[in-house]
């Protein structure tokens, strides 16, 4: 009779996840197939990833050209002047940007979207003998996005400016051997993490930068292959970061990688893929503590407990749809507990119950599930909790004679026959 228990408790176990795992896999393609969608949502409402280089300044050179033609017949050489553009030096930069995070959510996935204020103030010089007639241009980090508050003034003076594309131009003369300051500034948004290059190529130089950046949010990270701040102030509710160089040569960039949220869909379908552990130690437990106290459990009881564990999952797959990860892990948890009291309070009694049934629920249902919401501790703290767990067991159960304990369960039913 054990023997045959136990194989009905497995066949249970084994149907429960089967239904587990066709939950889990049914949370990540709504979390996926209905990502990509969202993504493209929200960068055509929002804005995509921005990446801000400096402004340039140039000037039209005519530079003498040969070459060769045909004419009647023969060919022949000809001169020409051609205009050719020359840039002028970046002497200075100072940058100030200020990220302000605003997560949005679209389906089952958090996007880190932020406003961005930009400002800048550039120093070209005219390095030539001659008053030339200057340039500037800014390109935007992104077509993408909407640039409002746009300023673009030389030495305080606001610029006509010509929008082409992505790019914002202005003309001005410059004197001989004069520096400029251009001033550029804008308000925008974008979509997780914000860069700024030091200029087109690989490998790039700059003199004399100062980039001071402040955020909204504490929890900040830098991509590889990125430069870290030179000096970094904690404020009330983010930080004052400093990137200071007096002539850098790099192929690098500046990076803010924007904090995500909790992702509800991702984290729903890991829970429901890990639930068989839960519903195992469970069992596990269930069995060995009515083993132990004489305790008869029928296998349908087995069958509405593991039915009362994936409600909870079921709950939390589609509550996360419409309020937060902690509410809907709160209301699965304690419908998931209330049922399985409320049901072995009719077959086994409300002590039993309400003490080793929920303490054993509350541990590999709700805390083994919560382990996933601590980012990098999740495997440490289940693996802990299962050593405890064989410990307390083998503590518990090291005077048992099993052999007895299944054999008065084995012959109860001669018993009764006779």
């Amino acid at each position: 009779i054990m023997t045959r228990k136990i194989i009905a408790i497995i066949f249970i176990f084994v149907c429960t996840s089967v239904a587990w795992a066709i939950l889990g896999a049914t949370l990540f393609a709504r979390t996926y197939d209905s990502g990509s969608l969202s993504s493209s949502k929200v960068e055509s409402t929002w804005a995509s990833e921005q990446n801000q280089g400096p402004p340039s300044a140039s000037f039209m050179k005519q530079v003498p050209k040969e070459g060769e033609a045909v004419e009647n017949g023969k060919i022949v050489k000809k001169t020409w002047n051609e205009d050719v553009p020359v840039g002028l030096p970046l002497e200075t930069s100072r940058v100030n940007v200020d990220l302000d995070l605003e997560h949005r959510q679209k389906g089952l996935l958090w996007y880190s979207t932020y406003k961005v204020r930009f400002n800048g103030v550039y120093g070209f010089r005219n390095s030539t003998d001659k008053e030339q007639v200057v340039t500037f241009q800014l390109q935007f980090p992104t077509s993408q996005a909407i640039y409002d508050n746009l300023t673009f003034n030389v030495d305080g003076n606001p610029v006509v400016l010509t929008n082409e594309k992505s790019t914002a131009s202005g003309t001005v003369k410059i004197g001989a051997g004069k520096t400029t300051q251009l001033q550029v500034g804008y308000t925008s948004q974008g979509l997780n993490q914000w860069r700024y290059n030091f200029g087109p190529g690989e490998v790039a130089q700059v003199k004399d930068f100062n980039l001071q950046m402040t955020t909204n949010f504490k929890d900040i990270d830098f991509t590889e292959n990125t430069l870290s701040p030179t000096e970094k102030r904690e404020t009330s509710n983010g930080w004052d970061l400093k990137w200071s160089y007096t002539n850098l040569v790099s192929g690098y960039q500046i990076a803010m990688v924007m904090p995500e949220k909790l992702q509800p869909g991702p984290l729903a379908g890991r829970i429901s893929l890990f639930a068989p552990v839960s519903l195992f130690f469970f069992f596990f437990l269930m069995l060995i503590i009515t083993t132990m106290r004489g305790i008869d459990l029928h296998p349908m009881n087995y069958f509405f407990l593991a039915a009362a564990f994936f409600s909870f999952h079921l709950l939390l797959a589609y509550l996360v749809d419409h309020i937060s990860i902690h509410s809907s892990f709160a209301i699965a948890a304690a419908v998931s507990v209330f049922l399985v009291v409320s049901y072995l309070r009719l077959v086994v009694g409300i002590r039993f119950a309400s003490r080793e049934a929920a303490l054993a629920q509350f541990i590999y249902l709700v805390m083994f599930s919560y382990a996933f919401f601590l980012k990098g501790f999740t495997g440490l703290a289940i693996t802990i909790g299962s050593v405890l767990t064989l410990f307390v067991v083998m503590q518990v159960t090291g005077r048992v004679r099993w052999a007895e304990k299944f054999a008065v369960k084995t012959d109860e039913p001669a018993a009764e026959m006779r």
